[in-house]
């Protein structure tokens, strides 16, 4: 009888878990939704990043020119035709294409921006910072990296993130000194 009792009790424990979780997943980015349940584990913006000291995490993806990071490049990105000002805008352009992402800080002094993208269902944070690097004259390219809050099993979310955001950025650009 006490083992029955005990079983019981516990499905009973699991059941109001996955109620509660239900719950908390279904109101999403509501007051009360599971963002605030992530928020438990800090805020979804990881911050500043340094590219040139930058260590590299599981499931992050990153595209540096050469000579920007140190750490392992996952791809280079292309030295673009416009100047820096209209490739950060052009990023930022991209961001708000990307659905469920949210520009998290934008420096003022520095062509530097991160954004929040958050997945679909569980609403799970990743940082994306892009930083512009000049190129010369009326030239520019960028340093992206986009990491998980936490985690590792992102199943290659940000590698596909980062290559979708890289192609759409570069075809936006030589798009517009085409015209």
């Amino acid at each position: 009888m006490t083992v029955r009792w005990g079983r019981a009790v516990g499905a009973l424990a699991l059941g109001g878990l996955a109620l509660v979780g239900g719950v908390l997943v279904a109101r999403g980015p509501e007051p009360g939704g599971i963002e605030d349940l992530w928020l438990l584990f800090g805020a979804p913006d990881r911050g500043a990043v340094d590219f040139a000291t930058l260590m590299r995490r599981p499931g992050d993806a990153l595209a540096c020119p050469p000579g920007q990071c140190r750490a392992a490049s996952d791809r280079v990105p292309p030295v673009l035709p416009v100047p820096g000002d209209r490739l950060r805008a052009i990023v930022a352009q991209v961001a708000a294409e990307e659905p469920r992402t949210e520009l998290a800080f934008q420096a003022r002094w520095a062509e530097e921006d991160r954004y929040v993208v958050r997945s679909e269902w569980l609403r799970l944070p990743d940082t994306v910072a892009v930083a512009i690097v000049g190129a010369g004259e009326g030239r520019s390219t960028l340093v992206l990296y986009a990491c998980p809050q936490f985690g590792v099993l992102d199943a290659g979310g940000n590698r596909a993130r980062l290559e979708r955001w890289l192609d759409r950025i570069e075809g936006l650009a030589r798009t517009e000194v085409a015209r």
